[in-house]
């Protein structure tokens, strides 16, 4: 069975580096693993100083990407692009409104758009992201799928998005069913036998089969055998309370958090300088705090480095301080 490792926090505080790492190092114990992006604003390429695009794409250990997912190795990126799915969802809202428009309901695209996605406070990118954890989890071709999340807001509705979604579906579907057997009704009244040569469905990827993917996706995202979240912060007063919010509403949302990562945690200062021997104890305390604050989940820091973490071989020097999976 294929792992998920979901990396969520506030922007900016290292969650792409964190993804890129714990993928080399999976990667390097031999496992096959694919690094996902669903963050609009994508990093994740320059992390792995590689061309990324919206299909998985093979990266080599020395840190150049040698093509398809369907070539040997261990480790695999890609990008979400959201318009590539943008069809698909067309496609169900099109055929809800084809059905309307036979049993004589006129509404116009927009507002049959408008009724596909009532309830979804979320867009596009959240509703692609669950569509694709159900591909790449369910395709058997890695061992591990490693989530770099968009910041909190987005992945609190990524969670969200299933009972949300699944609501408006069930609604959308109750009334496609009803409008179906009046539009049957009159097409027998007229047609005849004859009603049934023109009642071809012809919807391709219908409702029934997206609310399907999504009720798949849900029950991913709570499995605590399959699938983690880790939460990224930095060692900072704000970001602790940030962080336990974050943690509770995981919880509550039957989501497994095992392990915080602290980052850009100063760990050598120049002993001849009193301001970053004094952050380097204020990040102590910080560090101290959160292991108080989150007395059960285990806390992982990574050391602050100068600039980008960018290439394979600083992400590698990263992935050296993660713990073993």
């Amino acid at each position: 069975m294929t792992d998920c490792i979901f990396y969520g926090g506030k922007g900016g505080v290292g969650k792409t580096t964190c993804a890129a790492a714990t993928g080399c190092r999976l990667a390097a114990q031999g496992r096959e693993t694919l690094v996902v992006s669903t963050d609009p604003a994508h990093s994740l390429a320059d992390s792995f100083d590689a061309d990324l695009g919206p299909e998985p794409t093979a990266i080599d250990l020395d840190g150049e990407a040698t093509g398809s997912a369907s070539e040997p190795g261990g480790l695999w990126a890609v990008e979400i692009d959201p318009e590539t799915r943008r069809e698909r969802y067309e496609a169900l809202a099109q055929a809800l409104a084809a059905d309307l428009r036979r049993a004589g309901v006129r509404l116009e695209d927009a507002e049959v758009e408008r009724l596909f996605a009532s309830g979804a406070p979320a867009g596009s990118d959240e509703i692609a992201a669950l569509d694709l954890l159900v591909e790449y989890v369910d395709a058997g071709e890695w061992d591990v799928v490693v989530f770099d999340t968009a910041p909190t807001g987005h992945t609190l509705r990524l969670f969200d998005m299933p009972e949300v979604m699944g609501l408006a579906l069930e609604t959308a579907q109750s009334l496609r069913g009803q409008v179906r057997r009046i539009g049957n009704a009159a097409r027998s009244a007229v047609l005849g036998p004859m009603s049934m040569m023109t009642n071809g469905r012809g919807d391709g990827d219908d409702l029934a089969a997206f609310q399907a993917r999504l009720e798949r996706a849900h029950e991913l995202l709570v499995d605590p055998e399959r699938t983690e979240f880790r939460v990224v912060l930095l060692p900072e007063g704000m970001a602790i309370a940030e962080s336990e919010r974050l943690v509770d509403r995981l919880r509550e949302a039957d989501v497994s958090v095992e392990r915080l990562v602290v980052n850009q945690v100063l760990e050598n200062p120049d002993e001849h300088c009193s301001r970053c021997r004094s952050r380097r104890e204020r990040h102590e305390r910080r560090v101290a705090e959160i292991r108080e604050t989150f007395p059960d989940l285990e806390v992982v820091t990574l050391p602050e480095v100068e600039g980008e973490v960018q290439g394979l071989e600083a992400v590698r020097s990263i992935a050296e301080r993660l713990p073993e999976e």
